[in-house]
C-alpha cells in the first residue's frame, strides 16, 4: 500500500511542480509596475560568456515604474545594455555612466488584453502537463492492475485520488492565472 500512495504524491508533487513553474512564468510577463522577475531572461556578454544578468549586476526598484540596474563592474554596463535590448522584452534601457535605468511604460488597455491573453495561454500550457502528469499515473496504475499488482478496487481508489489531484492542481492554475489577469488589468 506504501508503493500505492507514492504513487499518488509523485503525481501531487509533479502537479505541483508545474504550478510553481506557472507561477515562475507569469511573474515574467511585464505589468505596469516595476518588477525584476522581468530581467530574468536577460543573458549578458559578460568577457566571452553568456551570463544571466543577476550574476553581474544587482538589480533594484527604487521607484514604482523604474528598475535600476547597477553593475558590479563598471565596464560591463555597455553590455549589459545590449543584452537587455537583445532580450526583446520591449524595455527601453536608459545608461547615465554609473546605472542603467529602465522605466516601465503605462500599459495602454489594448496591451493589457493582449498580456492578459498570453497569461492564459500559459495557464493552458499548464493544464496540459497536469494532465499529461494525470494520464501517466493512471496508466502505471492499469498496467499494476493488469499484472495483478493491484486489485481492481484497490486501482479504483488510485484513479479517484490521482484524480482528485488533478482537480486540486487545475483550480489552483485558475486562480494563479485569474489572479495575474486582474494583477495586469490594475496596475
Amino acid at each position: 500500500m506504501a508503493g500505492q500512495q507514492q504513487l499518488v504524491k509523485d503525481a501531487q508533487d509533479k502537479m505541483k511542480k508545474s504550478n510553481s513553474v506557472l507561477a515562475t512564468d507569469l511573474s515574467q510577463m511585464r505589468t505596469g509596475r516595476a518588477n525584476a522577475n522581468v530581467l530574468k531572461p536577460v543573458r549578458v556578454d559578460y568577457y566571452g560568456a553568456s551570463t544571466p544578468l543577476n550574476q553581474v549586476a544587482s538589480i533594484s526598484i527604487p521607484e514604482a515604474r523604474i528598475i535600476m540596474v547597477t553593475p558590479y563592474d563598471k565596464n560591463s554596463l555597455g553590455d549589459i545594455e545590449r543584452g537587455i535590448l537583445e532580450a526583446d522584452l520591449g524595455l527601453n534601457p536608459m545608461n547615465d555612466g554609473d546605472n542603467i535605468r529602465i522605466e516601465i511604460p503605462q500599459l495602454t488597455e489594448e496591451r493589457r488584453q493582449e498580456i492578459a491573453k498570453k497569461a492564459k495561454a500559459v495557464g493552458e500550457q499548464t493544464k496540459v502537463a497536469i494532465r499529461n502528469i494525470r494520464r501517466d499515473s493512471m496508466d502505471l496504475v492499469k498496467r499494476q492492475n493488469k499484472s495483478d499488482e493491484l486489485n481492481d478496487d484497490e486501482a479504483h481508489d488510485l484513479e479517484n485520488q490521482i484524480q482528485t489531484a488533478t482537480n486540486d492542481a487545475i483550480k489552483k492554475v485558475d486562480e494563479i492565472v485569474k489572479d495575474k489577469q486582474q494583477s495586469i488589468m490594475t496596475d
